[in-house]
């Protein structure tokens, strides 16, 4: 009796298996890619091929490391790619753009990087973690001054001579981390140009990204933050009760790039976040662009 060879082939973790014998090939499981049953030496050839041919595209997973107040707009914009590029998988990493930054730098396996700041991803590149090709600064923001809804604060002027402290009251005024969260350092930037900073220093209380500062307000936690615009605007437990001065602070800018560890879907990914379609939805969210979107 001919003894029947069995074995696996074509086996691609997650994508497809086999029972192999002499003549056929049998599914086992529910599978991506579908190899037509026959001898064992043409079906193998069949799926080599069709692995050659699909496996640049099916399967992967992009990873975008993204700072916080990105996390509205890059979830709908994620949504979108993945419909565009099937079979592509779009995952997020959100938090402050510094710990994103060191998050990369101890090895993390990001494909796209998209900082606050230029600083940060000015320190990424330094560390020769980021494609300089691929890099571009996309958008801007703007820096506005917050309180609970029921607050009955009402708006208030911010220029020189501002007393924030007096506006606090008993209370504290949060907002990221300002020796490292860029939103904290816009922060006390536009308070020191305004000669605020001494008196509101002591009741500065500060978190690990502008999303923690957000939420604390909007709770009733504290009187007053400083975040971003479009993080404000998504959050209806806040209210704006002033902008600060574009020639406050420096400007508000967020650089995108790939890194040098980037799989090949992160150069797709970030063609789309310049597209016409993307710039809609930033627009949507309250950012500005900087960079002229493709169509």
């Amino acid at each position: 009796m001919r003894q029947e060879r069995r074995g696996l082939a074509c086996a691609i973790p997650g994508w497809y298996e086999r029972d192999v014998t002499e003549t056929e090939v049998k599914i086992l499981r529910p599978v991506r890619l579908l190899c037509a049953t026959g001898p064992i030496p043409l079906v193998q050839a069949a799926c080599v091929a069709a692995i050659l041919a699909g496996s640049a595209a099916w399967g992967a997973t992009l990873t975008v490391f993204a700072a916080a107040s990105l996390t509205e707009a890059f979830r709908t914009i994620g949504r979108d790619f993945e419909a565009a590029h099937p079979g592509t998988k779009v995952e997020f990493n959100f938090a402050g753009s510094s710990t994103l930054a060191r998050q990369i730098i101890e090895g993390a396996p990001a494909d796209v990087f998209a900082s606050a700041d230029i600083d940060w991803m000015d320190y990424a590149q330094q560390k020769k973690l980021i494609n300089d090709a691929t890099r571009v600064n996309l958008l801007g923001n703007r820096l506005v001054l917050i309180a609970p809804k029921n607050s009955t604060l009402g708006d208030v002027a911010i220029g020189p001579g501002f007393d924030l402290a007096a506006l606090a009251s008993d209370g504290r005024i949060v907002t990221g981390d300002v020796r490292a969260v860029p939103v904290g350092r816009y922060a006390k930037s536009a308070l020191e140009k305004l000669g605020a900073w001494t008196k509101a220093a002591p009741k500065m209380a500060m978190t690990e990204n502008v999303r923690a500062a957000l939420a604390l307000v909007a709770r009733g936690e504290a009187p007053l933050g400083i975040v971003y615009e479009t993080d404000a605007k998504i959050e209806p437990g806040v209210k704006i009760v002033d902008t600060f001065p574009a020639d406050s602070h420096p400007p508000i800018v967020y650089p995108f790039a790939a890194t040098v560890r980037a799989k090949p879907q992160a150069e797709p990914y970030l063609a789309f976040l310049r597209s016409a379609a993307a710039k809609a939805i930033f627009e949507r969210y309250g950012f500005t662009m900087l960079a002229k979107p493709t169509s």
